[in-house]
């Protein structure tokens, strides 16, 4: 065994700081049951999902709904190129800025579900508006304080940060580091001024949401002590400071322009700022803490905030997408009707609902006290690329309307915005290839994250147990997971009837048995290429899309079950995992196919698909069988895209689509039985003629079908 513990060392890759407290940092939930290969489905069954409380109800019902009504796309983003003064008062006096603040600051103390809530219903209506209130209840100076400030800091920034007497922005990226953070290149250097100890700081920072306005800014920077004042060491790692803006040597201002849009985004610059001590958060127990602090937090960016962007943009896009595609006729049918917008919509329904029962399967778990970072890489992951082609399809279905932008336009500020949640927080191609799986697999792995620190810690008896259950787990894996390919998975454990219904259970086998072909394959892959699978990084991708899609699928399974098992929920639980499954397998397939061992690869496929491919796509027919209810006003739509702002105003341009959409069923039913009276088209003007309040109705409805359809123009000038 000491023989097998120096070659495991030798071995291992060296880990750099932030590598390390980036693993460390968070929890393990879901994801390391499903990374086992047998999931305890109690663990799922038992996650109570949050209820929005009636404070957070009437918060959704009241003032956002009012500030809602205070905005519009072509008003913030092309004329006054901000929200309105009115605007940001309103957001500061109704403590927008304090939804994670705790009560006893003067915040509003809000669930996670309830601010992925708020933040949908501002993201329908306007994305500077959403991000302007977003960015202080994410990554920002208000949860770093709740968890590592002194008491003295929060009593002191706290209330202010609730009620937006203080405007928080956190600067972390700069034009050299953005997710390598060892490559920052901003500076502390201990030293004393006016026999003050403290800090001098140069910085120069860049994309900083609500830089340009902030009056408190989150700074991260590596923190040096060379003449060694507060320690022995020189080289005291990243830390995290709090900077009022108004001090000498700092400069905000200037704005970057993200995708047209007007929130409040920047570079800025620090050049000899000093600062005491005390402005460290945590003082100086919180010195060279800075990464393990961001990465403890960062489940609030990417778990609920993003998600949230995404969850309005597919729910907007299955509003606008369904409403659109009854009301515009082309070749004298609705186009929704024809199968090439039926496969688009079909997408577009079936990833909003997906989308929707992961973001409250996630949000409860954090307001269970989890921290799960590799889930909330993954809902940021896969949240943002669904709604990247929701809105595509959405587009696509609208077709010149979409792209032709003006006042009138509903898609096309979408469209161009929806890199910004893409690229932020850890960029999609980084999060995918990266951090889902090469980080997440020494995370979740049942015995890797021990064996490393076993060897860390030059510990050869808790590094022989961790190895020998290892080696139990794989050879177990390796005799039971073929056996279950072999027989479907019938032995799979499912959750009993009286915790599931009986109607979703084969669901759970089939989810389970998909869990067991990738521990196999997960378990095997990082012991043949242990750190060089950071280098791998399209397999590393691949894996982290078969986690993802295990975990998608997990939260409409737990979804149909917390919704009272609705009936008219089966056809949509359905499509999510016929969808998932194949997906499950094409990752496979690539896996296996590009396996780095070619003998390996040739036994693995083997043990995974003994009789070949096992699931195939989604069926046309139900494809149309999650669209056609959709088309219609009713319950199933409603619930679909709940918590997205429609106007009051009739002059709306999505109020006028949204109620042609509502009229087109009372015109289609008297269009029906016109058509079954015989007669000429002389006859069919006449019964028209005999029904007075019909044909205000043909008329009217023809007068908002040419608003829906009408698209913006302007002068010569674009004026």
């Amino acid at each position: 065994m000491k023989l097998l513990f120096n070659l495991y060392k030798s071995l291992l890759p060296p880990i750099s700081k932030t590598e390390s407290e980036a693993l460390e940092a968070g929890t393990v939930w879901w994801d390391a049951e499903l990374f086992s290969g047998r999931p305890n489905w109690k663990v799922l069954n038992n996650l109570q999902i949050t209820k929005l409380t009636p404070g957070e109800q009437r918060f959704l019902d009241g003032p956002v709904r009012r500030v809602c009504s205070m905005v519009n796309d072509w008003d913030v983003n092309y004329i006054r190129k901000d929200l309105p003064p009115e605007v940001w008062e309103f957001l500061k006096e109704n403590k927008f800025f304090g939804m994670n603040i705790k009560r006893e600051y003067g915040g509003l103390e809000f669930s996670a579900l309830a601010q992925s809530k708020v933040i949908s219903m501002l993201s329908s209506r306007n994305l500077s508006l959403a991000i302007t209130a977003m960015v202080p209840n994410s990554l920002g100076p208000g949860e770093l304080l709740h968890r590592f400030g002194t008491d003295e800091q929060k009593l002191h920034y706290l209330p202010k940060l609730a009620i937006g007497d203080e405007i928080p922005a956190f600067a972390l990226t700069g034009p050299y580091a953005g997710s390598d953070a060892a490559a920052m290149r901003d500076t502390g250097i201990v030293c004393r001024q006016d026999g003050i100890l403290g800090i001098r700081l140069n910085w120069e920072k860049r994309y900083i949401t609500l830089g340009p306005v902030c009056t408190v800014l989150g700074l991260a920077f590596k923190l040096e002590d060379p003449d060694k004042l507060i320690g022995g060491e020189r080289d005291l790692g990243i830390t995290l400071a709090l900077i009022p803006t108004d001090l000498p040597g700092v400069s905000i201002g200037r704005r970057h322009i993200p995708a047209d849009q007007a929130f409040m985004n920047g570079p800025n610059y620090g050049k000899d700022v000093f600062i005491p001590l005390n402005y460290i958060i945590g003082e100086r127990a919180g010195i060279g803490k800075g990464w393990s602090m961001l990465m403890s937090c960062l489940a609030a960016g990417r778990a609920i905030s993003l998600p949230a962007l995404s969850m309005s943009g597919l729910k907007m896009a299955t509003r606008i997408g369904t409403a659109y595609g009854k009301v515009r006729k082309q070749f004298k049918i609705p186009i929704g009707k024809m199968e090439g917008i039926e496969e688009a919509l079909s997408r577009i329904i079936g990833n909003t609902y997906i989308i929707n029962a992961a973001c409250e399967m996630t949000c409860s778990a954090l307001d269970q006290g989890h921290q799960p970072s590799v889930i909330s890489a993954i809902l940021k992951y896969e949240a943002t690329e669904r709604m990247r082609s929701g809105i595509n399809d959405a587009m696509d279905i609208m077709g010149g309307k979409g792209i032709s932008n003006g006042p009138n336009n509903l898609m096309f500020n979408s469209y161009i915005s929806q890199p910004i949640a893409i690229t932020v927080e850890g960029a999609n191609i980084l999060t995918r290839s990266l951090i889902i799986f090469a980080q997440g697999g020494l995370r979740c792995h049942p015995y890797l994250s021990r064996e490393m620190t076993a060897i860390r810690r030059n510990s050869p008896k808790r590094f022989n147990r961790a190895l020998l259950g290892h080696l139990f787990y794989t050879f177990s894996n390796l005799l039971t997971t073929p056996l279950h390919n072999i027989t479907k998975g019938r032995f799979i454990k499912a959750p009993s009837k009286k915790k599931v219904s009986p109607k979703m259970r084969h669901w759970y086998r089939k989810l389970g048995r998909e869990s067991r072909n990738f521990a196999l394959l997960a378990d095997i892959t990082l012991m043949l290429l242990g750190g060089k699978i950071k280098r791998k990084q399209k397999l590393s991708g691949r894996f982290a899309d078969v986690l993802s899609e295990l975990y998608l699928m997990s939260g409409v399974l737990k979804k149909f079950e917390t919704d009272n098992r609705l009936e008219c929920d089966r056809v949509y639980v359905r499509w999510a995992m016929r969808n998932g499954l194949y997906r499950v397998q094409c990752a496979f397939e690539g896996i296996l196919q590009n396996y780095p061992v070619g003998l390996i690869g040739w036994v693995l496929r083997k043990l995974v698909f003994p009789f070949g491919r096992r699931h195939k796509p989604v069926s046309d027919k139900l494809q149309h069988d999650i669209v056609a209810p959709v088309m219609e006003q009713g319950f199933i739509r409603s619930r679909l895209i709940d918590h997205t702002y429609l106007p009051d105003d009739e002059l709306e341009p999505l109020r006028i689509l949204e109620y042609t959409f509502r009229d087109s069923k009372q015109v289609d039913r008297f269009k029906k039985m016109m058509k079954s009276n015989e007669g000429t088209h002389t006859k069919l003007r006449v019964d028209i003629h005999n029904y007075p309040n019909q044909k205000k109705l043909f008329e009217e409805y023809g007068k908002k079908v040419k608003k829906v359809i009408d698209v913006d123009d302007f002068d010569n000038e674009l004026k």
